[in-house]
């Protein structure tokens, strides 16, 4: 029996029928044939290519896969990613950065019946994902490159950028709520000024940079609220979130510079504001209060309601009336961007808010975290 024999018999077994036996049955036929391997490896790199082909990304993937299955999966359809990329078509510094990312640990050594099992599970959600959005597009036939980002040429990191990660990241580790309002307010005033900086230049010298998307993962649990967190951080960085539920990310379009900003700073407010939930909770236990679910939804609810007020605020105070216009444009090609990318979109009401106490506490966390109006950066 040839090895494609073989892994055609198991693909037929296991990968269209959902049930356990059905993939005892395919992971049978493939243990019993060592020689089926390279088949089997070649077969899951045309289905990492299918993926890409359906517009997803290597980290789409791999979260998707993280979220379904487990670890070993994930460095599975790692190495297969890896394996796959030298098989194809050069792409931009987003999908590279993507791919550096990945796991280089292999998965652990198991028997080949627990290896083909996994392997056909793996191979079982590849197949079955959707199409997605095509969010890096090819530049107009003749166009000169973008100065970097997502789908551009590839460009190091502004010292702005280096700036904003730097204080962000001592805003995560201080356990002083007022050092962490005053990082984080300077932060967000260096990425409102870095925007500035970004939209002048574009109008001086026009390129043909336009606004692009990216999918940020917006996870488990108290996905719903974390996804206002991200429309929040998105809309006051002058970025648009649109939220896949189904799916766990969100597809947040704007301009590459303010897309680097708005991933950076809203894995940093999560972070702070984990931590602070963490310390509500302790003190409301203290207190012989028992809280529940219901608490931590409603206080991430406050918090990301209060922070993007606050956000708002600081991004405010960069702007004056002679950059009103280059920043209308701008926003005017980041909404016709959104629309384009997804012509129907529905408005979620938030489900689960109803703890006054943690309410209270996500917007008294929210203004220790808050970013103060300062003014203009010289």
């Amino acid at each position: 029996m040839s090895t494609s024999s073989t892994v055609d018999r198991a693909f037929r077994a296991a990968l269209y029928d959902p049930a356990d036996t059905a993939l005892d049955t395919g992971a049978s036929l493939l243990a019993a044939d060592p020689t089926a391997d390279a088949e089997l490896a070649r077969r899951g790199r045309k289905f990492v290519a299918t993926a890409w082909r359906r517009n997803w990304q290597p980290a789409d993937v791999v979260r998707i896969v993280r979220r379904e299955l487990d670890e070993r999966c994930v460095r599975l359809v790692s190495a297969l990613i890896r394996d796959q990329a030298s098989q194809d078509r050069a792409r931009g510094p987003r999908w590279q950065a993507q791919l550096d990312g990945l796991t280089a640990e292999p998965a652990p050594r198991t028997d080949r019946f627990s290896h083909a099992t996994a392997v056909l599970e793996l191979y079982r959600l590849l197949l079955r994902l959707p199409a997605l959005e095509a969010l890096d597009e090819p530049s107009p036939a003749g166009a000169a490159p973008s100065r970097g980002g997502p789908g551009g040429t590839a460009a190091p990191e502004s010292r702005m950028l280096t700036r904003i990660r730097a204080l962000l990241a001592k805003a995560e580790a201080t356990g002083y709520p007022e050092e962490a309002e005053a990082l984080s307010a300077k932060a967000q005033e260096l990425m409102a000024r870095h925007s500035v900086d970004e939209a002048l230049l574009a109008a001086g010298a026009p390129s043909a940079e336009a606004p692009v998307g990216c999918r940020i993962g917006v996870e488990a649990p108290y996905e719903q609220t974390r996804a206002v967190l991200l429309d929040a951080v998105a809309t006051a960085n002058h970025c648009r979130a649109v939220w896949n539920e189904a799916l766990g990310f969100s597809t947040v379009v704007g301009f590459a510079s303010d897309l680097e900003a708005v991933e950076l700073l809203y894995t940093s407010l999560l972070v702070q504001a984990t931590t602070a939930m963490t310390k509500a909770e302790a003190a409301q236990r203290a207190g012989g209060r028992k809280r529940t679910k219901t608490f931590r939804q409603s206080f991430l609810a406050a918090y990301a309601h209060r922070v993007g007020a606050r956000l708002t605020e600081v991004a405010g105070t960069q702007v004056t009336d002679d950059l009103l216009p280059v920043l209308a444009s701008r926003e005017a090609a980041v909404t016709e961007r959104l629309d384009d990318l997804f012509p129907e979109t529905t408005t979620t009401r938030l489900r689960g808010v109803s703890d006054a106490a943690g309410w209270e506490e996500g917007v008294r966390a929210a203004d220790d975290a808050r970013v103060g109006a300062r003014p203009l950066l010289p």
